[in-house]
């Protein structure tokens, strides 16, 4: 591997692409929003808060309000019945997400569609009689589709404004092939233009045919009513002018001649290259404000891949197009409203010095491991530059003796040596690991440094990969070059044991005195250094180092726990000052539904022990449903709700964000920065979906956490200092 001066441009030329959000800062100042109307931007809730419940549901209508900023916007893609009732559903065809198909199996009709057949349950086959039987379903196959048994029905228009009452502004209606609809004898226009009769009123309404949106300024009052025209993909043909999409975005003054607004798909603000990062953002926002069109964005969708520059985080997103130093959109589109009313309100404005507004400590797991391999010189330098309190190093030993950081002792999960020349070192010890792997105290050090690591990608098998283009990049460090890159850059560093009693038993390594030996060398255990924690799940390991030092100590829990007999909490309390545990021994789940909190972290607290749990990622997958595909509402569940004292992530950055946002210091919180209540959402399935019952987790008793003493080892001496080439 090149030295010095590769590490340093490449390193450069990373923050370079990473930081292009970063240089946009702050927004909100003085003189307010950069909207067109110096006013927040508004939320709208596209079918509700479709992305957990059937779109367009009474459900997900109701969750949109219980979750979002007052004022949301409810969205209804309006279709209509033989009768000419407009009803709310997401597409002109209704098998995608009824059951219509079952009620109606041979009642499937072909149309011609814009040119192209298409078989299907149409709306406008049935009158709203026909459809009163009919249940909507979740169309987003990655989506839960537990409350497909709730028996959700069709609503109209009318229904949303009766039963759920929207608040001001209120009310999106969209309208998608009006001319088909004419075709068969319908017209929206003609129900669009009764509802005010009706007592219904409309805040938008939007379409991307240009004619049909020509013909509704004289219906309604431009006032009370905002015109707005939806662009489709760029390269296709709208309609009414028979010009694609793309040329009539270069036509803002024409399209103010019948709009107030428009509504684009996020890549027309914030175009992304074929490997999904981001390009520089389009000059369309200010363009469109140029010409008095407010600007609405869609696509944002917190469970479907977006670009690697966000980092899997999507409030991080919304604030690109909304909190970005150049611009701001005027309303943001979304199946997830939570995320933008918690972007809109806590977290834009805030400067990278803003101050923390909770205590709850930060721990990096394996650095920045979510954008960079883990345990790599790039990754600890970015989890320091996104604010982690502490930074870990899970320590492996070489073969000659050397410490240093890697997420696993198995060389393969996170090194590409399996393609190496050291492939033939592949073995298998039941001790360690079931199956095979390539050991770290199979090389010595100077070895390993060779080897080029792999960024962990926990999440592949949905299909959603770490930070490609850095898959592997980066150095793999010795203990000694990670307390030096971290010392002074953080308050404090964690070194993990494991393997502690096999290392010493059958290959002969210390793996305590070689750590005592590093810490001691650079000075760690004198009064006022950075804090030093050590994390263990073997108390014959944390014993060895309350005998030596007086380091903090971190009693890692390694299974998942309901509770804690007295006497095993006394046990940890006389070896450790911490406890870590994972996230489900503080809200379990059942089928991806949270169902409740424990005792455990209340009863470690009694005991004045702090408790730290893991692991948070970003990633959609890792989350339950109640978390609503949100990294932040997760984590304000635990901080929050479950008073946790620190969390362990390999996101850094999005915890930072989190404890910074200023709704943590009102004293009663927004509906979207309260902590999620467990078993809400399990209770709303029906019977015939409710998950089968969970066995009760277990308690942590004393024959868990006792255990012999390590081998007796010689007194620390100096480990061999690594060569460099």
């Amino acid at each position: 591997m090149m030295k010095t001066m590769r590490d340093f441009r490449a390193f450069s030329n990373i923050l370079n692409v990473l930081l292009i959000l970063h240089s946009l800062v702050p927004l909100i100042s003085s003189s307010g929003w950069k909207t067109l109307q110096g006013s927040p931007p508004v939320v709208i809730a596209r079918g509700g808060f479709s992305g957990i419940f059937p779109d367009s549901s009474l459900g997900a209508y109701n969750l949109a309000l219980e979750t979002s900023v007052p004022n949301v916007i409810l969205w209804c893609d309006v279709q209509l019945t033989k009768d000419e009732v407009g009803i709310c559903f997401p597409h002109l065809k209704l098998d995608n997400a009824t059951d219509i198909s079952f009620l109606y199996p041979a009642s499937a009709k072909n149309y011609s569609l814009n040119g192209i057949p298409t078989k299907g349950w149409f709306s406008f086959d049935y009158n709203l009689t026909e459809l009163a039987d009919v249940s909507l379903l979740q169309g987003v196959y990655s989506r839960t589709s537990s409350f497909d048994g709730n028996h959700f029905r069709i609503l109209t228009v009318e229904d949303v404004v009766k039963l759920v009452k929207p608040p001001s502004p209120g009310l999106w209606l969209n309208v998608q092939n009006e001319a088909f609809i004419q075709q068969q004898n319908l017209s929206t226009k003609r129900f669009l233009s009764s509802l005010s009769t009706r007592g219904v009123s409309v805040s938008y309404i939007s379409s991307p045919d240009v004619g049909f949106l020509s013909s509704m300024k004289s219906v309604f009052n431009p006032r009370t009513t905002g015109l707005v025209f939806r662009f489709l993909r760029e390269n296709e043909i709208e309609p009414t002018t028979n010009q694609t999409y793309g040329s009539l975005l270069k036509n803002l003054a024409y399209i103010r001649t019948f709009a107030s607004g428009i509504l684009v798909p996020k890549g027309y603000i914030w175009p992304v290259n074929s490997y999904l990062y981001l390009q520089p953002y389009t000059s369309i926002v200010s363009d469109a404000h140029k010409e008095g069109l407010q600007v609405f964005v869609s696509d944002l969708v917190n469970d479907v891949p977006f670009s690697y520059n966000f980092s899997y985080d999507p409030l991080a997103e919304c604030l690109a197009f909304i909190d970005n130093g150049k611009f701001s959109v005027d309303g943001v589109l979304s199946d997830f409203p939570i995320t933008p009313s918690a972007a809109i309100n806590c977290f834009s404005g805030l400067e990278r010095n803003a101050r923390k507004q909770v205590d709850t400590l930060i721990i990096s797991k394996y650095g920045a491991s979510g954008d960079y391999p883990a345990c790599t010189d790039l990754s600890y330098k970015k989890a320091i530059l996104d604010g982690a309190d502490v930074v870990d190093c899970p320590i492996q030993m070489s073969k000659d003796g050397i410490p240093f950081c890697l997420s696993s002792i198995d060389l393969v999960e996170s090194t590409t040596v399996a393609e190496s020349n050291f492939s033939n070192l592949r073995t298998t010890i039941p001790e360690i690991k079931s199956g095979s792997g390539i050991y770290a105290f199979s090389l010595k050090w100077n070895d390993i440094k060779t080897l080029t690591p792999s960024i962990l990608s926990p999440y592949s098998r949905y299909g959603l990969n770490r930070n490609p283009k850095f898959r592997n990049q980066g150095k793999l460090l010795t203990l000694s070059d990670f307390l030096s890159l971290t010392k002074g850059q953080t308050s404090g560093v964690l070194i993990s044991i494991e393997n502690a009693a096999y290392l010493e038993e059958k290959q002969g390594l210390s793996v305590t005195n070689a750590v005592l030996n590093a810490l001691q060398k650079v000075g760690c255990d004198k009064p006022g250094s950075q804090k030093v924690m050590i994390q263990s799940s073997h108390s014959s390991v944390l014993k060895i180092f309350k005998e030596k030092s007086k380091y903090e100590r971190l009693y890692k829990v390694d299974k998942s726990i309901g509770d804690a007999l007295d006497s095993a909490v006394e046990d940890i309390k006389s070896f450790s000052d911490s406890v870590v545990i994972g996230k489900a021994s503080v809200i379990p789940q059942s089928e991806g539904f949270l169902v409740n909190y424990t005792n455990t972290v209340t009863k470690l607290q009694s005991f004045n022990l702090s408790v730290y749990v893991e692991t948070f990622s970003n990633e959609f997958v890792s989350q339950a449903w109640d978390y609503y595909s949100d990294a932040f509402v997760e984590i304000n569940s635990f901080v929050v709700g479950a008073k946790v004292n620190g969390i362990i992530t390999d996101f850094p950055k999005t915890a930072d964000r989190y404890r910074k946002n200023l709704c943590l210091k009102e004293g009663k919180k927004p509906a979207y920065m309260s902590p999620v209540e467990p078993g809400k959402l399990l209770q709303q399935i029906s019977k015939a979906y409710f998950p089968p019952p969970s066995p009760p987790l277990p308690v942590l008793t004393d024959t868990n956490v006792t255990e012999p003493p390590l081998p007796s080892v010689p007194a620390p001496t100096t480990a061999p200092a690594p060569t460099t080439p």
